[in-house]
This record gives C-alpha cells, structure tokens and sequence, in this order.
C-alpha cells in the first residue's frame, strides 16, 4: 500500500508539474499580445470573406493558445442581421465605417480599451479620427482603400479616362460593368457632377440618377464580385471596383490598370470591432495585438492585397507595393477624398428607390 501510495504520489506530482507548466506557458504567450490568456475559451470572429491570410489564424493560435471559430459574412446587412440574432457570441468584427454609426445607434458595439490595445502609434494618422467614430472610441482600421476604374488597356486608351465624367463618352457603349451599391454609384455620379457623394438634398439625388440613367447605353452589366472574373477576361474594357479588388484582377490580368479619378473618389476603412455579444473579450484584444504586429499586418497585406492602416508594416513591404500610387495615394490625394457616412434611415431608402429607378431604366 505505501508502495502505492508513493505511486500514485508521483503521479499527482507530475500532474501538477505539467498543470504548471501549461499555466505558465500560456502567461508566456499573453505576455506577447498584452492580455490575459483563457486557452478554454473560444474566439468567435466574424470578417469578410477571404479577407485575411489562413495562416496568420494558425500562428496566432498557436502563439496564444486560443481556439478561433471563423465564420464569413458578404455585406454589412449580413454581418449586422446576424449580430441582432444574437445566436453566435461573436467576440470581433469587422464592419465597413458606413455602417458604424448604425451599429452604434442600436448598441451592438462595445467601447474599446485602448490601455489594452499594443500599436495604436503604428496606424496613420489619416485614417484616425473620422466623422463616423470620433477618437477611435470604438473601432481602428484594418484595412483601407479607395473606389475607382478598372480599364484594360489593350481594349481601350486608358490615358483619356482620368474622371468620373470620361464614362459617358460614346466610345464606352457596352463596355462598363458597374457595381450593384447605390451608394458607390449614385456617390460617383453625384461627384461627377461637383456634388458630394454623400448629399443629402432630394433635387441632387434625383438629378443623379437621371444622369447615371443616361450612362446606360454604356453600361454592360450591373454586377458585383463577378465584375473581376470578367475584367480578367476581356469580356469588358472598363469596370468600377475598390482597390483591393483592382490589385486582385491586375495580378491575373496585367493590361489592367486602376485609376482613382480626379474630379473625385471615396476613402474607405474596414475596421476591428468588438461588439456586444462578445464573451471573450481578452481574446479580441488579444488577436488585435496580433494582427497590429508589423510583420503580422505587412504579411496580411500582402496576401488579401488592400492597403494596410499600419505605417510600420509598410515599410516591411516590397518598395514595388508601396510605391504603387494606385493603392498607396499619397496624404495629398488622401486628404482630398471623401469618406462614405451613414445616411440615416430616410436618406439610405431614398437612395435605394432612385438607384432602383436607375436598375429600372437599364433593363
């Protein structure tokens, strides 16, 4: 029996040995991304579609310990439904800065703690401090870009498209492929005409749309995600898209180039989010600080292929990324762009009605 006794002694030693050794193994991980860790708890994130590097999920888990359940959404209608379902206790998001203001309107979100947020000095300063969360009290960039112009240009002389306004030039008849967004569409319309693309005046609106109607002999399809596959294809010379979506169709098509027009474009920020069904909050933080790692974000960059917000992970990325002023405009041109809002409930259905009257027209 006190043989025994040793023998099961020794077990409970070595139980112990081994519990404490994972406990410290895991503050050793915490330590590095400035949070606590609770290797128990799950991470749910809820981001765009192929909007990250897989590989980046993986290190992180095994750099902290943390489970990440990853799930996608296509839109910000999509992401927010499912928020207000309330059936996944999603720890982090990542909603466009349009939509900001109506997650906050209705509670979704919760206020960060910046005392538990590692490389905030990292991030540029233009992107910072927007209208739509004024001293970043709840959300930071991950990524940004602009709107623009696909043009191919083994199809047509991307030299004289240089504005909104050369796309009602005759010579694109049935050859633009268009994005299914009232605000993208109506947006560059209105600033194709002098007018901001987030007007709030009924008259400018309408005058607008009756403008983008007389687009429509130019125009080959409305689309959405399909308008990249078919830029790659030659099956159109033209297509309006984001920056990251241009960079995606440039590296399987390089005839292609982007342009950000000069009589006006958007600047756009998708952005880390924690909102209110969050369980895991250390765990949020925790992936930020990940993902806020200059390598870890230049790596990120490189492989979703929209700009990142951090100025120290640019300058980890090769100089043919960075000085490709197609996707890193410089703080002139940036500054001189406009930033999407949030329209308000009315304004976003008298938008949705007219762009509908435009859908209308074409077909």
């Amino acid at each position: 029996m006190k043989k025994l006794g040793l023998f099961f002694g020794s077990i409970l030693a070595a139980v112990s040995i081994l519990f404490f050794m994972k406990f410290a193994l895991e503050q050793e991980r915490a330590s590095s991304v400035g949070v606590e860790v609770d290797a128990q708890k799950p991470l749910y994130i809820f981001n765009w579609g192929d909007y990250i590097d897989p590989e980046l999920i993986k290190e992180f888990e095994e750099k902290t310990g943390y489970s990440v359940v990853y799930e996608t959404f296509d839109s910000n209608d999509a992401m927010e439904a499912k928020l207000k379902q309330g059936g996944t206790p999603y720890d982090l998001i990542f909603p466009s800065e349009s939509r900001v203001p109506k997650l906050l309107e209705e509670n979704l979100l919760k206020p960060l703690d910046k005392s538990k947020i590692i490389g905030l000095e990292t991030l540029s300063p233009a992107l910072m401090n927007q209208n739509f969360d004024r001293d970043n009290q709840y959300t930071i960039p991950y990524f940004w870009g602009t709107i623009g112009i696909m043009v191919n240009t083994e199809m047509v002389d991307a030299e004289k498209i240089t504005t909104w306004k050369d796309l009602w030039d005759s010579e694109y008849k049935n050859n633009i492929l268009v994005l299914d967004n009232f605000h993208e569409m109506l947006g560059l319309t209105l600033q194709s005409m002098g007018y901001s693309l987030n007007t709030q005046d009924e008259e400018k609106i309408k005058e607008a749309t009756q403008r983008l109607i007389a687009l429509s002999p130019n125009i080959r399809a409305v689309l959405t995600d399909e308008i990249k596959p078919l830029l790659v294809a030659g099956e159109a010379a033209i297509g309006i898209g984001y920056s990251g979506d241009a960079a995606a169709v440039i590296a399987s098509n390089p005839a292609i180039t982007y342009i950000i027009p000069k009589d006006g474009s958007a600047v756009w920020t998708d952005n880390f989010a924690i909102p209110h069904t969050a369980k895991n909050i250390e765990g949020a933080y925790a992936f930020i600080n990940f993902m806020l790692e200059p390598e870890h974000a230049a790596k990120n960059a490189e492989y979703v292929g929209y700009t990142t917000p951090s100025q120290a992970a640019r300058e980890l990325l090769p100089e043919e990324m960075t000085s490709d002023t197609m996707f890193y405009p410089s703080d002139d041109v940036l500054n001189e762009l406009e930033h999407y809002e949030h329209l308000g409930k009315h304004w976003i259905e008298f938008y949705n009605e007219q762009f509908l009257n435009f859908k209308m027209e074409l077909s």
